[in-house]
C-alpha cells in the first residue's frame, strides 16, 4: 500500500479522496480564509498532478473545469495522485477581481515568503502545500476583463516532457511562451516540474466550449501520464500546431469598434479586422492585420482608446491548416460532455 499524502497537516490514505482546507491569512474581520482542495490519492503509485484555477480571482472557467473533472467516474481507477485547487486567489474570487486586497497580482508574487506581503504569503503557502507535493502541474486561466482567448496551451517547449503533455492536452494552438518573472509557472519550471498553462475564454464569464476543451484536456494529460487507463473516447482527433510567434494588433485611433473577425479565424496580411469610428461615424479608422495568422485572442469591449490591444494574432507555417483544425475542434466539442 502507498504511503498517505499529507497536505496542511491532514493525511489522505491511499485509495481515498478527501476535501481539505488549506488555511491562509484571515480577513481583518476575523473571518478565516482557506483554499479549497480535493485530493484523490490512488492506491497505486504514479504521477502527482496538481490542477489549479483562479490564480487570478476573476478567471472562473477553471473553477468549473475542475468541478467537472472531479465528477468523472474514471477517477475511481486513478493511479498516482490528483491535487485539485479550484480557487487559489480566494480573496480576488470573492471580490470579483484579478488582484488581492493589497492590489498585488498573485501571479507576479512567486515564490513569495512566509513573512512577506499578503500576496507573498499566499504564494509561499501554495508552493509549500501543493506544488512541493507534485510531479506535474496544470494551471487554468482565461483572458482578462473584456478579453477572450481561443483555447490554447502556453508552455516552455525546451522541456520535452512539458511539450509531450502540451500535445496530449489536445487544443489546436500551442504557444512556446517564455516564463514571466514572479509567475507560478516560472517557479514551478525552475523546480524541474513540467507544467502547462491553459488559456481560454474571458474573465467573469463561463464559456462552454472553453470549459469542455479544458475538461477533455486535463483528462487527456492524465491518460498521457498513465494516471488513468487509455481510451479513445476522450482522445482529440486533431494534432495541435505550435505558433512561430504572436503579436497584438492595436487601435490606431479612439472610438467604437465594429469587429469583422472572430476567434479562431484565419486572417491575411493587410486584411481589415475591424473599423474604429467616432459615435457619429464622421471618421473611421480600419484595424489592419500586419501578418497572416490565426486570431487567438480579442477584445470583447467595443469602446477603445488609441493604443488598446484589440486582436492577438499567432503566426504559423501552415495557417490555413490551423484554421481548419480550429473549426473541426469546435465541432468536436459539441459532442463532448
Amino acid at each position: 500500500m502507498r504511503e498517505p499524502i499529507a497536505i496542511a497537516g491532514t493525511e489522505v490514505p491511499a485509495g481515498r479522496r478527501e476535501r481539505l482546507s488549506v488555511p491562509v491569512s484571515p480577513r481583518f474581520t476575523g473571518a478565516d480564509v482557506s483554499l479549497p482542495v480535493e485530493v484523490v490519492h490512488g492506491r497505486d503509485p504514479g504521477a502527482r498532478l496538481f490542477v489549479s484555477a483562479a490564480v487570478h480571482g476573476d478567471e472562473i472557467n477553471g473553477v468549473e473545469i475542475i468541478r467537472r473533472v472531479l465528477r468523472r467516474s474514471v477517477l475511481r481507477r486513478l493511479r498516482g495522485t490528483l491535487i485539485a485547487v479550484p480557487i487559489v486567489n480566494v480573496y480576488g474570487f470573492v471580490g470579483l477581481t484579478r488582484y488581492l486586497p493589497d492590489r498585488r497580482d498573485l501571479n507576479r508574487s512567486f515564490p513569495g515568503s512566509a513573512a512577506g506581503s499578503l500576496a507573498a504569503r499566499l504564494a509561499h503557502r501554495f508552493l509549500e502545500e501543493i506544488v512541493s507535493k507534485s510531479t506535474h502541474g496544470i494551471d487554468l486561466h482565461t483572458g482578462g476583463v473584456h478579453r477572450a482567448n481561443l483555447p490554447q496551451i502556453r508552455v516552455s517547449l525546451d522541456q520535452p516532457e512539458a511539450e509531450r503533455l502540451a500535445r496530449a492536452f489536445g487544443v489546436p494552438v500551442i504557444l512556446n511562451s517564455n516564463v514571466r518573472d514572479g509567475s507560478l509557472r516560472q517557479e514551478v519550471v525552475e523546480r524541474g516540474i513540467p507544467m502547462l498553462l491553459y488559456e481560454a475564454g474571458e474573465a467573469l464569464r463561463f464559456d462552454e466550449s472553453a470549459i469542455r476543451a479544458g475538461v477533455r484536456g486535463v483528462i487527456s494529460v492524465m491518460r498521457a501520464l498513465d494516471m488513468l487507463p487509455p481510451t479513445r473516447a476522450d482522445a482529440p482527433a486533431h494534432k495541435p500546431f505550435v505558433a512561430r510567434s504572436s503579436h497584438w494588433v492595436r487601435a490606431q485611433g479612439s472610438g467604437i469598434l465594429r469587429s469583422r473577425t472572430r476567434l479562431g479565424e484565419l486572417v491575411t496580411e493587410g486584411a481589415v479586422l475591424g473599423i474604429v469610428a467616432d459615435p457619429l461615424g464622421a471618421s473611421e479608422t480600419p484595424v489592419i492585420a500586419r501578418h497572416e495568422g490565426i486570431v487567438i485572442g480579442m477584445t470583447r469591449l467595443p469602446l477603445v482608446n488609441e493604443g488598446d490591444a484589440l486582436y492577438h494574432v499567432a503566426t504559423f507555417k501552415q495557417a490555413t491548416r490551423v484554421a481548419d483544425s480550429v473549426e473541426s475542434f469546435q465541432e468536436e466539442l459539441d459532442g463532448f460532455s
